[in-house]
């Protein structure tokens, strides 16, 4: 019988096929080397083959889409259950073609080389960005040891600098001032590159239509619209709205036995970095309920009177991902409510 479904456990040098029948009868199990994976599924007939998405995943993908194979990815959360006793490569494959056949399996849709390409940008912005608090953190904390403070914020280091710079041989010996200095030299080295980062993504940014529409959302700027369309792309994978915002770990958690739910706080599950962007874009949008040069919104300002800011913010940035949901699903600019009529 010729294999019509097979399940591919990933890896860096050897990889595991498991393939079955029409009937669901094992008739492939083998290990390659990465050297003799293209030629092995050049030799196979279409079939379906499915992958965990994890490293590597969407290049494989591509490559054997491009021989004539349907590659669908299954997130690896969805796989576990079905692996049979010991966990080995030969298990995983297997549990992979097993899940891959169910019909009501969710999949991961392929990314492009231009979607990574941009998400590759991202995930070097956000390593620069730990890097360069984490050196702040390390300089504070050193530059304290020996009595010189200052406000926090990046903004302040100029301060902290000065400070370093103007102060006696006494309070800084001449050891720890050459270290000090080191640190702030990194510190400008990882500013500059942190800058040319967020160039590359804004340029990208201003030549792509899908992203220009999402940021005319309130909270959304270049990089979170950016993070969206090549993390998400046109949304069609997500059947809703409250879909693609419990995706992004923006729905609460709810526990439900015996007719009776407990809704907790929200699961924090899928994407953290275009979570971590929408809240924190949120927060920036429930900010200007305090300040008095912005037109207050009654809404938003009802929501941040019964409950806390954090809270709050949390509630816009699952309000604007269903928002950014219906924009890529429906080719729209964000569309502003339009405000209630006074009551007479």
């Amino acid at each position: 019988m010729s294999v019509v479904t097979i399940g591919l456990d990933l890896a860096k040098t050897v990889f595991q096929v498991h393939g079955v029948d029409e009937a669901g009868l094992t008739v492939l199990r083998r290990k390659l080397s990465r050297a003799d994976m293209a030629a092995f599924f050049k030799k196979q007939p279409p079939c379906l083959v499915g992958m965990e998405a994890c490293s590597s995943a969407h290049h494989w993908a591509r490559l054997l889409v491009e021989i004539g194979h349907t590659v669908k990815l299954i997130p690896p959360q969805y796989v576990k259950p079905y692996v049979k006793r010991n966990k080995t490569d030969a298990a995983d494959a297997e549990a992979i073609c097993e899940a891959v056949a169910k019909p009501n399996m969710r999949f991961v849709p392929i990314k492009t080389k231009q979607q990574q390409a941009v998400l590759a940008l991202h995930r070097v912005r956000s390593l620069l960005v730990r890097q360069r608090t984490a050196t702040i953190n390390a300089l504070r904390g050193l530059l304290g040891e020996y009595g010189l403070i200052a406000g926090k914020g990046v903004r302040q280091l100029a301060i902290l600098s000065e400070r370093l710079a103007t102060s006696d041989k006494t309070v800084v010996p001449d050891e720890a001032r050459e270290a000090l200095r080191c640190l702030f030299r990194h510190i400008d080295t990882l500013t500059d590159k942190l800058g040319e980062m967020e160039k590359r993504i804004v340029a990208w940014h201003k030549s792509n239509p899908d992203s220009q529409r999402l940021a005319t959302a309130p909270g959304v700027g270049p990089i979170t619209a950016t993070a969206i369309v090549a993390a998400v792309g046109d949304g069609s994978q997500f059947k809703s709205s409250r879909h693609f915002a419990a995706w992004l770990g923006l729905t609460p958690r709810i526990r439900a036995s015996g007719g009776k739910e407990k809704i907790g706080r929200i699961s924090k599950g899928g994407d953290r970095y275009l979570r971590t962007l929408l809240i924190h874009g949120a927060r920036a949008v429930v900010g200007t309920t305090f300040r008095k040069d912005v037109t207050p919104r009654p809404w938003l300002k009802a929501l941040v009177d019964r409950r806390p800011v954090n809270v709050a913010s949390t509630a816009v940035a699952h309000k604007t991902a269903r928002s950014i949901w219906a924009m890529l699903t429906r080719n729209e600019v964000y569309r502003r409510p339009s405000p209630l009529p006074m009551a007479a």
